[in-house]
C-alpha cells in the first residue's frame, strides 16, 4: 500500500497557512491570479486566516481556514467560487466551489464560514 509521511503532506499545505494572504469571491472559477483577482473577482477579504496542518478525518492532511465576516464586495453577480492568492508574489494557491452560490451587489460586505482544505492519504 503506497502512503506518504505528513511531511510531504505538510510542506504543501503550508504555502496556505504562511503565503495566502487574501480570499476573493469569484463568479467562476479562476485558473490564474489575474482572473482570481481581476477579470472574476466580485469582492475579497484580507484578514485570512488558515491554520497549520493538521490530520483530516478520514486519512490525509487537512488545513482550515477560519471563517470570514468583513468581506468587501466590489461588484455585481453570483459569487460561485473562492480563490485564495498570495498578492506578494501574485499567485494563484487554491480554489473551490463555494457550498452555496451568493449573489452579491457592490458596496455591501461578504462572509464565509470556515472550511477545510486538504490531501487524501493515497490510494
Amino acid at each position: 500500500m503506497p502512503s506518504l509521511n505528513n511531511r510531504v503532506f505538510d510542506n504543501g499545505l503550508s504555502v496556505l497557512d504562511t503565503e495566502a494572504s487574501r480570499i476573493d469571491l469569484t463568479s467562476q472559477e479562476a485558473t490564474t491570479y489575474t482572473e482570481a483577482t481581476s477579470t472574476h473577482t466580485l469582492g475579497n477579504s484580507t484578514s485570512l486566516s488558515i491554520a497549520a496542518p493538521s490530520d483530516r478525518s478520514g486519512g490525509g492532511r487537512e488545513v482550515v481556514v477560519a471563517a470570514i465576516s468583513d468581506g468587501s464586495v466590489t461588484g455585481n453577480g453570483t459569487a460561485t467560487h473562492y480563490a485564495i492568492v498570495d498578492v506578494s508574489n501574485t499567485r494563484l494557491l487554491a480554489t473551490g466551489a463555494l457550498t452555496a452560490s451568493q449573489v452579491v451587489a457592490s458596496g455591501n460586505t461578504f462572509s464565509l464560514g470556515s472550511f477545510t482544505i486538504g490531501i487524501p492519504d493515497p490510494a
